[in-house]
């Protein structure tokens, strides 16, 4: 029979499988709800002597500064985050911490058996610092202290001692900024302002030191420059005048001793010492020693062949023949003799009175011009030198520009420093008197440390349902075991294919009264068993709820 033995080769169906696992679930049901009510019951009988926990929780508000930043700049630029990390390492720190389990005489049991550093580190693992960001800002404005611990007031109190921390060390941390800022800017002004007096006295030093050969002073020294070769020019002048003067006077005081020597009229001083109109004789003499004292001049600038010094020695000959015409011609017949000695003996006298007075004249005169060319000689020297000197000056101007731009350069620098040092020191005042006066950023708790009344964990409801459905697992795992070990078919296919055989033929189960009414009072008993053992968990499971 084909039919029958594809029958026997096939497996189990979906359906079949179905099948047999709800039929395990319906025949075990008290062992399965049985297991899981009693694992329930004693899960609710073990759940007060778990210990519970309550969670305290406060809520600080970063405040931001009162006072606009464009009016008073903080000293710290740090973000709050950043901040908060800090000052969360210094508030949980082993020092901090041990203080408050100190106090608040924290673990005393685990203290017996448990190390500082163990302690610290459970309590660490309780404590909860929690920013609250806003959506449009990448700060936040405010953060949650939360605390664990097997009592209320506990946790109430350890939470508002952390909160109490961080308000102290934000406010302290931000005024020892704000003061070690102002102290380091003073230190810093102190030395710039140091710097910056030497640099003042180097530069007065460097001004006094070059005295007249700065360049503030080069439009004066030109002025002055001017003015100098102005003087020269008028020296040199009056010297060359004064010169022609002497030789004028030598060449009349030498004159006057020629004529004197030959008895002819006195030529120039004596007309100005007797008062007399000059003669033409002695205008020649005048022209004379004037054409010398050309000739006298250009000898020392110019050659005996140069065509100006033979033009002035040509007028110089043609004057002296001009003298000799002028000369008087006197012969002896022109006079008696004793007419002439008589008049040569009256005379005589008076003309060598006359010579005497004109030669102490002239020679008083040419001293004087003596005199007058020296000290204008010595002007002159004396101009020269202050030209010299002025040059110098000028000359040393763009030298001394360069260093005094570069010692000008300097102080500029030094005293932007110092100015900048200033302003940021007054700010710096202004800060750490803001953050003193609670006036800067600072925390201020809007929610103080709660009181919990709820345990926040473990929650009773979720460990006894967990204890109920584990029951339930650790039923069916049951059931199914026993199942598997029991030798038994369950169909007339598990006959077939145990057996190898196909059944051609199906006996059907003849109950007898009785057994008929003991399988209804089994099931009937199974379905009460199955719905009491389901009302115990639903009511362990309420009860857990309730009383919690």
């Amino acid at each position: 029979m084909p039919e029958a033995k594809a029958l026997l080769e096939t497996e189990p169906t979906l359906a079949e499988t179905l099948g047999w696992i709800l039929r395990i679930l319906r025949t075990r049901r008290l062992l399965i709800l049985g297991t899981a009510a009693a694992i329930a019951v004693s899960t609710a009988a073990v759940l007060p002597l778990i210990p519970q926990k309550y969670t305290s929780e406060a809520m600080v508000l970063v405040v931001k500064q009162a006072v606009p930043e464009r009016y008073v700049i903080p000293t710290s630029s740090t973000a709050i985050g950043e901040e908060l990390e800090a000052m969360s390492e210094e508030v949980l720190s082993r020092s901090r911490l041990m203080g408050i389990v100190d106090d608040l005489g924290l673990y005393s049991k685990e203290r017996a058996r448990l190390a500082p550093e163990q302690i610290i580190e459970k309590m660490r693992k309780r404590i909860e610092v929690t920013p609250f960001t806003t959506p449009d800002r990448k700060d936040f404005s405010a953060f949650k202290i939360t605390f664990s611990a097997e009592d209320p007031q506990t946790a109430q109190q350890v939470t508002s001692r952390l909160t109490s921390l961080f308000i102290a060390e934000n406010q302290k941390t931000r005024q020892d900024q704000a003061a070690n800022t102002a102290s380091f800017l003073s230190t810093q002004l102190e030395a710039v302002k140091d710097k910056l007096t030497q640099q003042e006295a180097r530069l007065k030093d460097f001004k006094m030191q070059h005295l007249g050969e700065l360049p503030e002073q080069q439009q004066s020294n030109l002025a002055i420059l001017g003015a100098l070769q102005a003087q020269l020019q008028n020296v040199v002048s009056n010297r060359g005048r004064a010169q022609q003067q002497r030789a004028y006077l030598e060449s009349l005081l030498n004159g006057y001793r020629t004529a004197a020597a030959r008895g002819l009229p006195v030529p120039a001083s004596a007309g100005a010492v007797g008062g007399r109109m000059p003669s033409p004789l002695e205008d020649a003499f005048v022209e004379l020693r004037r054409l010398q004292a050309k000739r006298a001049a250009l000898a020392d600038t110019l050659t005996p062949e140069h065509p100006d010094v033979v033009k002035v020695e040509a007028e110089i000959k043609r004057q002296e023949r001009v003298i000799e015409s002028l000369k008087p011609k006197e012969t002896p017949a022109q006079a008696p003799a004793g007419a002439n000695a008589t008049a040569s003996a009256a005379s005589a006298p008076a003309t060598s009175g006359e010579d005497d007075v004109s030669i102490s004249q002239l020679k008083s005169q040419i001293e004087a011009n003596r005199l007058e060319i020296e000290d204008l000689s010595k002007d002159e020297r004396k101009v020269q030198g202050q030209i010299a000197d002025y040059q110098k000056r000028l000359n040393a101007t763009p030298v001394r520009e360069q260093q005094l731009a570069d010692v000008v350069r300097d102080y500029e620098l030094l005293k932007l420093n110092y100015a900048d040092l200033l302003s940021k020191k007054q700010q710096s005042q202004l800060a750490a008197s803001l953050e003193k006066e609670e006036e800067g950023q600072h925390f201020r708790v809007i929610d103080p440390a709660s009181l919990p009344r709820i345990p926040s964990g473990p929650q009773p409801i979720l460990i006894s349902l967990g204890g109920a459905g584990v029951g339930l697992l650790i039923g069916i795992a049951m059931a199914f075991l026993l199942e598997m070990r029991k030798n038994a078919f369950q169909s007339e296919k598990d006959v077939m294919r145990s057996m190898g055989l196909v059944l051609v033929l199906e006996v059907p189960m003849l109950l007898t009264t009785s057994e008929e009414r003991s399988r209804s009072w089994k099931a009937a008993f199974g379905a009460v068993m199955g719905c009491i053992l389901g009302l115990v968990i639903c009511a362990t499971e309420y009860y857990v709820y309730r009383h919690g």
